[in-house]
């Protein structure tokens, strides 16, 4: 399984549909039995509409395999204080309002639009994309990251050594029960240290 990574600016924008059909079809198969096809497209709509937003503080990380299917995704934004991240969007929270001591904060980021493949049978493939995704957020000290997290998906993340808060309460999103969550890069420290030999390049 190849990861690539680019920044999401110089990726064609049918790419960008393609990943945004991929995170949401993925979400549902993972999550919810029955899903409308006029909810799906919605969605997928809504995403790209979003993300189109973050292109130049983004960076995607993409899984595909031999025949170029996608097989998993993952992205993270480094926040420029003025773009209203999902955090913001979804559960209207402001991430400076979480911080004890915004001062001491060297950088915010966000990772979202995760999604595995349910027919992927790389089972590290959760480990490789977090890697990939964690290592800027690792290599800024005192940085935090925010995310909204499936239940199922922070009990995994949480058992494999992810630190995480839990800033808000939960709502359904893509089909689940969505968890707001910030990490700091401190508690993300141990889980990229002990798993960034996945990955070929962590730059």
């Amino acid at each position: 399984m190849i990861i690539t990574q680019s920044y999401l600016g110089q990726l064609e924008l049918n790419l960008l549909t393609d990943l945004a059909k991929f995170v949401v079809e993925e979400n549902f198969n993972h999550h919810c039995e029955n899903s409308q096809s006029i909810e799906l497209q919605n969605d997928v709509a809504d995403i790209c509409h979003d993300e189109l937003k973050y292109l130049k503080n983004s960076k995607y990380f993409v899984a595909k395999d031999s025949s170029g299917n996608i097989q998993g995704s993952i992205r993270i934004i480094k926040w420029d204080y003025k773009t209203t991240l999902p955090i913001q969007k979804i559960f209207n929270i402001n991430p400076l309002d979480t911080l004890e001591n915004k001062n001491n904060v060297s950088s915010i980021w966000h990772i979202g639009r995760f999604a595995t493949s349910k027919k992927s049978d790389d089972k590290t493939l959760f480990k490789k994309l977090m890697v990939h995704a964690i290592t800027p957020i690792c290599k800024e000290k005192n940085s935090v990251a925010f995310a909204e997290c499936d239940s199922k998906l922070l009990r995994v993340m949480n058992l494999m050594g992810i630190e995480t808060q839990v800033i808000g309460k939960p709502i359904n999103y893509l089909g689940s029960e969505t968890i707001p969550v910030s990490m700091s890069s401190a508690g993300l420290k141990g889980f990229y240290e002990s798993n960034k030999y996945l990955v070929t390049s962590t730059k």
